[in-house]
């Protein structure tokens, strides 16, 4: 008997440690939450239902912001996709690293790894579906170290058994492509015959934006933005099905977001509000309540957040170890960082277009500074020229049918943008002229000089120039003062977009500065002076047409071209062009393409299309 009690209180005591056991195993597998990020492609919060559309058609989305937290102040770090997902990647935002210039090749340090790399390090299956679209030399190494899989079949399901995940799933249908670049017969393929006639908006059921006319044909175009939204919507409620039916909608924390901006004209690769800030929401199940430091369900926060963030959260979120080089915030949990009171974002070239924008937000005003400003927003791009929507705009801009602010998007822009887009959402009025707003304005101009300070911005170089660095990574080399003397730089970037006499005697005396790229920036800056006023600089400019640095001299044979036809000058600029270099021949076509007399060209770029390499790479997503 006493050995049957024995036997008996010994299985109990190996009951009680089994159940410890587990239940330690429970709350190991507590602490490791499974995570599913959610994004779509090209979408602005003005056409999400949760976010006061009262036109769109979002109904997924919005549960899950009823459920979740929704952020009313997220933003992309830019305003097309590659440089939006490097940034995302490698937790380093893009004037850091060059890898600005949509779908350029950048080789980055040895150390810079993925951030699911680190997510790996902890036991995170990482699987990516599909897309990558990385600014990086060594992509392929890169994608394959930060992915256990990265193709069209790639999800949670493919890990072991117990496994935590971090799944990605990326969605196109509310891309560029869909809204705006693929005929209209393609459009209707791929969204409007895949809607049931009741889930689709009509062409007057929706608010026309104002820096749109309002025309059968503008509207015809622009419904194809709330269409393809809705189509989107139905492939994110399909993959939050799939994660209910697999039994994971509790134990996931479910990241939904859009890569930048609306696609369309003044949204995508336009360096204003439209063109940054994207939907954001996260839910969080109730197994992982704890971990949102805004609340529970249904809230909404104002907090600043990027995309710079997102690699660091999600690293110290599963309990891996951020890297130093990555700088962002980190959002949640005991390591959440101090919340910040401004962001500083970029937007760069855009296939075959060059520019130049920097930007600050409180969330409240966005403040854009235009170093490029003699093109206007709608500004020469050959993948979205060929959208309907753009040619109808150049069409009634040509025959003067626009009022002001429709004409503003195809004209040169200001220097500097400041809009309050808590009282002006389409961003119409330009407060940088508001006397009013001074106070406002010069304090995110001090603030965007120290953030180009701090973080030594290495996009001030022309992407010529980051082409032809050895031995370095542009990263590293912008850290020495000596190799990249920034100041300088900067204090002559500064005057570009700016126009008068002032500005333009100051540019004309730096075009004999010793610096090659102070040089450049001061023909860069003259290139955005009217005409009438450079004038009284012929002469200057004709002798910097003899410089020693490429891209002062087709900057300037462009300024000589445009305002004195010079002949020397067209033949500089054809000569470049039909040159091999491939930076210095887009650069000399982009001049081409704002100049008031494009004739002497025409030859020229019949032989040689803008529509090149840069411009082709914009593929079908």
């Amino acid at each position: 008997m006493k050995n049957t009690l024995k036997g008996i209180k010994i299985i109990s005591i190996t009951l009680n440690v089994l159940c410890l056991l587990l239940l330690s195993m429970q709350s190991m597998a507590q602490i490791k939450p499974n995570i599913l990020w959610v994004t779509i492609e090209d979408t602005s919060p003005h056409f999400i239902g949760a976010y006061g559309d009262k036109y769109a058609r979002t109904p997924n989305i919005d549960r899950l912001a009823k459920k979740g937290v929704m952020f009313s102040a997220a933003f992309s770090t830019n305003t097309v996709c590659s440089p939006s997902r490097t940034t995302i990647i490698t937790g380093v935002r893009t004037y850091a690293a060059a890898t600005g210039n949509h779908r350029s090749s950048v080789p980055t340090p040895d150390f810079m790894h993925g951030f699911p790399y680190y997510m790996q390090q902890v036991g995170y299956y990482t699987s990516n579906n599909v897309k990558t679209d990385y600014n990086l030399k060594n992509k392929k190494s890169f994608i394959a170290e930060a992915w256990n899989e990265n193709s069209e079949q790639a999800g949670w399901w493919n890990r072991k058994p117990g496994q935590p995940f971090f799944a990605v799933f990326n969605y196109n249908d509310s891309h560029q492509s869909r809204t705006m670049t693929f005929p209209y017969s393609e459009y209707e393929k791929l969204i409007l015959n895949e809607l049931r006639e009741d889930e689709r908006i009509g062409d007057n059921e929706f608010e026309m934006p104002p820096f749109y006319r309002d025309t059968p044909e503008m509207r015809k175009q622009f419904a194809r933005v709330y269409n393809s939204l809705k189509y989107t919507d139905n492939k994110v409620g399909e993959i939050l099905d799939r994660l209910k039916k697999d039994n994971l909608a509790d134990s996931t924390i479910v990241f939904f977001y859009g890569d930048h901006g609306e696609g369309i004209p003044r949204g995508k690769t336009n360096g204003i509000n439209l063109g940054y800030r994207v939907p954001f929401i996260i839910y969080f199940p109730p197994m992982y309540a704890h971990l949102s430091p805004w609340g529970k369900g249904g809230v909404v926060t104002d907090e600043l957040i990027d995309f710079e963030d997102l690699g660091p959260t999600m690293i110290s979120l599963v309990g891996g170890q951020v890297p130093d080089y990555m700088k962002g915030r980190i959002l949640m949990g005991t390591k959440r960082s101090a919340k910040a009171d401004h962001l500083v974002f970029s937007s760069d070239r855009s296939d075959e277009a060059p520019e130049m924008v920097r930007s600050v937000t409180d969330g409240r005003f966005m403040y854009s500074r235009n170093y490029l400003a003699f093109m206007p927003q709608a500004r020469k791009i050959s993948y979205m020229d060929q959208g309907d929507i753009k040619k109808i705009m150049k069409k009634d801009f040509a025959e003067g049918l626009m009022n002001p602010l429709q004409s503003s998007l195809m004209e040169p822009r200001p220097a500097e943008f400041l809009f309050d887009v808590e009282k002006d959402k389409w961003e119409t009025v330009n407060l940088a002229e508001n006397p009013k707003y001074n106070k406002v304005l010069d304090k995110m101009r001090k603030q965007l000089d120290a953030e180009v300070h701090e973080s030594r911005d290495v996009m001030f170089l022309p992407e010529y120039e980051i082409n032809l660095l050895k031995g370095t990574t542009a990263y590293e080399f912008r850290l020495s003062e000596n190799r990249y003397p920034l100041k300088k730089i900067y204090d002559a970037a500064k005057l570009s977009g700016f126009r008068g006499k002032d500005v333009a005697a100051q540019q004309v005396k730096l075009l004999k500065d010793a610096d090659k790229i102070v040089r450049y920036w001061a023909a860069i800056g003259l290139r955005s002076q009217p005409a009438e006023l450079l004038h009284y600089y012929k002469q200057p400019l004709l002798d910097a047409m003899k410089d020693a640095y490429a891209p002062v001299v087709v900057t300037v044979s462009a300024i000589c071209s445009d305002v004195f036809a010079n002949q020397t000058a067209q033949e500089n600029v054809r000569r470049y062009i039909k040159g091999e270099n491939e930076d210095l021949a887009f650069m000399a076509s982009n001049y081409v393409v704002y100049m008031k007399d494009q004739t002497p060209f025409a030859s020229t770029k019949k032989a040689q299309p803008i529509e090149n390499k840069k411009a082709k790479a914009q593929k079908k997503p």
